[in-house]
């Protein structure tokens, strides 16, 4: 995945602290909003090869378009909420994530 996307709470860490060198004020919270769907994208274009599904959040859901803008997949939290689950457990989010990847690309 990329660089830039944090996978962990060490990472987010960091992500908050250049936010704030640019005098940015952001939570860890927000980061972690947009690591999750940045994450599921990462995972969808590898399995994809390529950018051919787009994530984008509706409230707590990520909802997966396919090329032609119609929904083939929508990922719900194991949690309370996303925010939730990465911070108990990152590791184990990005491994659900992979396991509804998986289902959304095998699934047609």
């Amino acid at each position: 995945m990329s660089a830039y996307i944090p996978e962990n709470m060490e990472e987010v860490a960091v992500q908050v602290a250049k936010h704030q060198v640019h005098g940015e004020k952001v939570t860890p919270e927000e980061v972690i909003e947009q690591a999750v769907p940045d994450i599921l994208q990462a995972l969808l274009d590898e399995a994809l090869e390529g950018r051919y599904d787009e994530v984008k959040r509706d409230g707590d859901k990520l909802i997966v378009t396919d090329a032609m803008g119609e929904q083939v997949g929508v990922v719900t939290p194991n949690g309370k909420s996303f925010v939730d689950d990465f911070k108990a457990d990152s590791d184990a989010l990005i491994g659900y994530l992979e396991s509804q990847v998986a289902k959304i690309v095998g699934g047609r």
